[in-house]
């Protein structure tokens, strides 16, 4: 690798991309170029980052010409198909989609549950979890390491940007057809009646089964075997696959919420030994990227409203189960645009590029 490897973004356009290069703005500088790469109609854009106005290449097999590491935030076909591409090329490809999560020849590595994992990388390929599990897995993590964890049963409760730009701007338009001003006849008092929402939303549901506005929808991904979704297996498959339980027993269900960012979760953790209070919130408020905030009394547990925009996970309302001496109640919240996405993905491209630092320096 050159002294400052050359660092490709791809899908720097996207709701995630800008969030990456937020981070790479406000992370030490540790990269030579930063190229950054989307689809044919982004290309000629200029974007910020580092101060500086790059534009942006379209996505085609020579963009990734002396490229060292590339984080890919794209739908999960274009990684599928591209993320060889560049590891064809030489590079390490840190994925932030689901193309290849449960590839057994591709690590699903959080830096601080399972940092190791990323050495073994037989395609060139580091897969980075979902923003669900990551909005939980760190703080999980953290327990599973002193307790030894044998269940997790898990209520999300996802914002509206894990759908994407489309899911964001179709919640504000929602807001605003519940909330507008003036007469509206049909629907004077939107949420007082069954079926009011949904007439005053009309037909614009935009990526949501159901409105969101003034409402919670308890369906998030597509339709598995059995009716789960494909967001709670994904909860399940890559919790196991971080922590190295492959039989871990593990119960989702997500549900979308109308927050703009920030996912929620409740937490219910049953663990191999007996657990208090006391040491799990030691190990919670002493565990790398995470925060403790749980004061009940004094109206302090995490909220997406005062968690958006920041890189911790946040936990509150540790509880010991009532029935079970061996199991704890959690209420977790992180960014699902940070932490949930652009950072961990940003976190392992700088672990990668440290390797090439330790080989430079004869570490």
């Amino acid at each position: 690798m050159k002294p400052r490897p050359t660092l490709a973004v791809v899908g720097a356009t996207g709701a995630v991309g800008q969030v990456m290069l937020q981070i790479l703005s406000q992370h030490a500088d540790i990269w030579g170029e930063i190229r950054l790469i989307a689809s044919p109609r982004s290309a000629g854009r200029k974007l910020a980052v580092r101060g500086e106005e790059v534009e942006v290449l379209a996505l085609t097999e020579d963009a990734f010409e002396g490229v060292d590491i590339a984080m890919f935030d794209v739908p999960d076909e274009v990684a599928a198909d591209w993320a060889p591409v560049a590891a064809a090329k030489g590079a390490v490809v840190v994925d932030n989609s689901a193309a290849f999560r449960m590839d057994p020849d591709v690590p699903l590595v959080v830096p601080e549950v399972n940092p190791h994992a990323v050495r073994s990388r037989p395609k060139s390929i580091v897969a980075s979890p979902n923003c669900t599990t990551l909005s939980m897995i760190v703080a999980v993590g953290a327990l599973h390491a002193e307790f030894g964890l044998r269940e997790l049963i898990v209520s999300s409760y996802q914002a509206a940007s894990g759908a994407g730009r489309d899911g964001v701007d179709t919640l504000r338009r929602q807001l605003t057809a519940v909330t507008a001003p003036g007469p509206r006849p049909a629907v004077a008092e939107p949420g007082t009646g069954p079926g009011d929402v949904r007439r005053a939303v009309g037909d614009d549901l935009g990526p949501f089964p159901g409105p969101l506005a003034l409402n919670v929808v308890p369906w998030v991904g597509e339709l598995r075997e059995d009716g789960w979704s494909s967001e709670e297996m994904k909860v399940r498959d890559e919790s196991r696959k971080i922590l190295g339980l492959p039989g871990l027993r593990v119960a989702v269900t997500c549900v979308r919420v109308p927050v703009i960012t920030t996912h929620s979760l409740t937490v219910h953790a049953r663990f191999e030994h007996e657990v208090t209070v006391e040491r799990a919130r030691e190990i919670i408020a002493t565990a790398p990227g995470v925060v403790l905030f749980d004061d009940p009394a004094a109206g302090e547990f995490p909220t997406p409203a005062d968690v958006v925009g920041t890189d911790p996970t946040w936990v509150g309302r540790v509880r010991r189960t009532l029935d079970d001496p061996a199991a704890l109640e959690l209420f977790v919240c992180g960014d699902n645009l940070r932490k949930g996405a652009a950072l961990n993905t940003a976190q392992l491209a700088e672990m990668v590029a440290s390797e090439g630092r330790e080989e430079r320096e004869g570490w």
